[in-house]
Formats: structure tokens, C-alpha cells, sequence
């Protein structure tokens, strides 16, 4: 089985950086964004409409990269979590967890028994359709899944600590936007508040050895969380990347178009001679 760089980079106290995707599901989206250097694509299905067939084929086209397939799945559910495995993911997200419980269950999920409650597959998407020793390869998908819990409500944000306790659970993702919704100051991110959960999840980060992660929008927002201690992160969503690059092009070429002329033959027509009746 193939392992995982970007978790073995991060546990030994390195950073991971790579691509958030909600709307490109192509077929050359994995190589364009290992072109771009990016070390991890992380594929989002609680805000979009994506199918585990299309999922399916994405973590396929990741194979041969070097380039590590991850998901967020729409809810703490084992159906969801153990299918996007089974079909080739190497990390799981999962959205608004709240509660060391909620953690230990979404860490049990990703886990062959008799650590966890994974359903045993093999031969299959996972384990790139090979043989080979069952143990082995429990032994190492247990390794190698990267387990993420997102912090983005109050509840997740005071209980930060308690989660990042969990055995089996490898990092803890700030969803600012979320974050601040949820503790009724919308967008807010100089807010007191805000800033004190921030600092409060990675320093749980830091007392329990694992790792805080941010979706940062530019380079403020990388600089910022870098310098916070953030180590695994994604840049923007490909949407929003797409767009401004297009309008930083789309408004330099008005800025510096040549002044409109009038078309070839205007003129002429205006003193063509009648034609007599």
C-alpha cells in the first residue's frame, strides 16, 4: 500500500501545503495542482454536490503523483467516512465537531478493529487493487489515514483541548468562518473572542502533539496563521483562485485597451450617393 508523506511530514513536526477543490472535479486537476507544488488535494462534499463515483475517480488520478487524496465528508457519519476510505481517500475531514465523543467515534471509524470499527475491504480502491498480507495492510491503512477534526463551533472551540486528547486523531482544522458564526460575531476575525479560540487550538495542538490546519484565502491570511503555528494548510478554494486571477487579467486588459475606433467604412456610407428612383 502507498503510505502518506504528508502525514508523515506533519507528525514529524514539518508543514504540508496544498489545494482545496469544491468545483473542478477534471481529470487534470491532480497534475496541475502537483505541478503547482501543492503536497495534499483536499476534496470538499459538505458544500457540494460531488458523488463517490466522481470521488472515485479523483483519488484514482491522484495515483502516481505523489500527491495525497483527502476528503471532507458532509457529517460524522460511518457510511460516509468509511466509504471515501474504502475508495481511495488517505484523510478524512469531518465538519463541526464538537465533543471528545463525537472525535474518538470519527477516529474509530477510520481504524481496523481491534483499535477501531473499519469494515474490512481489500483488493479494492484503497489498497490500489492488490494482494498481499490482510494484516499488513490494516497495520498499514491505520497508519497512514489522516484523522481531521474540524474545530468551527463555540462548543468545538471550548472543548479544543478535550478533542485533541483523542488517540487516533491527527489534526485539528480552525473553520473561521464557521468559528465566528457560531459565537454570534459573523466574520468578525479581530475579534477578542475569535482570536483567543484560535490561540487556544493550537496551543491543545501543542500539548497533545498534534497538528492545527487553516483554509487560508491569500497571503495575509497565510502569513498570519503561519506565524501562528498553523503547519498543515490549504490555499483558497479553486473557485475563488480561478476568479481572481481571471479579474486581475479581465481588468488589466480594459485598463490598457486602445481607445475604442470607429469601424473601417463608416464613413464612406455617410456620403454615398443617394441611388435615384
Amino acid at each position: 500500500m502507498r503510505d502518506n508523506p504528508v502525514k508523515a511530514k506533519i507528525t514529524a513536526g514539518g508543514s504540508a501545503f496544498g489545494a482545496m477543490i469544491f468545483e473542478f472535479f477534471t481529470p487534470g486537476i491532480a497534475q496541475i495542482c502537483k505541478a503547482a507544488g501543492a503536497e495534499f488535494m483536499l476534496y470538499d462534499m459538505e458544500h457540494t454536490a460531488i458523488s463517490t463515483e466522481t470521488l472515485r475517480q479523483q483519488f484514482a488520478l491522484c495515483r502516481g503523483l505523489g500527491i495525497v487524496p483527502m476528503v471532507r465528508v458532509p457529517t460524522t457519519e460511518y457510511d460516509f467516512i468509511a466509504r471515501m476510505l474504502d475508495v481511495g481517500a488517505m484523510g478524512i475531514m469531518v465538519p463541526m465537531v464538537d465533543t471528545a465523543e463525537q472525535a474518538a467515534f470519527i477516529a474509530s471509524c477510520c481504524k481496523y478493529p481491534p483499535v477501531g470499527r473499519r469494515g474490512a475491504a481489500f483488493g479494492v480502491g484503497h489498497d490500489d487493487f492488490t494482494g498481499g498480507s490482510v494484516l499488513d495492510k490494516m497495520k498499514a491503512g491505520n497508519e497512514r489515514t489522516l484523522v481531521i477534526c474540524q474545530i468551527e463551533t463555540a462548543v468545538g472551540a471550548e472543548n479544543c483541548d478535550a478533542i485533541a486528547a483523542v488517540p487516533g486523531v491527527d489534526v485539528l482544522w480552525l473553520g473561521h468562518f464557521d468559528l465566528t458564526n457560531f459565537m454570534g460575531i459573523p466574520a468578525q476575525f479581530d475579534n477578542p473572542r475569535y482570536l483567543k479560540a484560535v490561540d487556544d487550538v493550537v496551543a491543545a495542538c501543542d500539548r497533545h502533539g498534534k497538528t492545527p490546519a487553516f483554509m487560508a484565502a491569500d497571503q495575509k491570511w497565510m502569513k498570519d496563521y503561519l506565524a501562528k503555528g498553523f503547519r498543515l494548510m490549504a490555499y483558497g478554494v479553486d473557485i475563488g483562485i480561478v476568479q481572481t486571477a481571471l479579474a486581475q487579467g479581465i481588468d488589466f486588459m480594459r485598463a490598457n485597451a486602445a481607445p475604442a475606433r470607429k469601424p473601417a467604412g463608416k464613413a464612406a456610407a455617410k456620403t454615398k450617393p443617394k441611388a435615384r428612383k
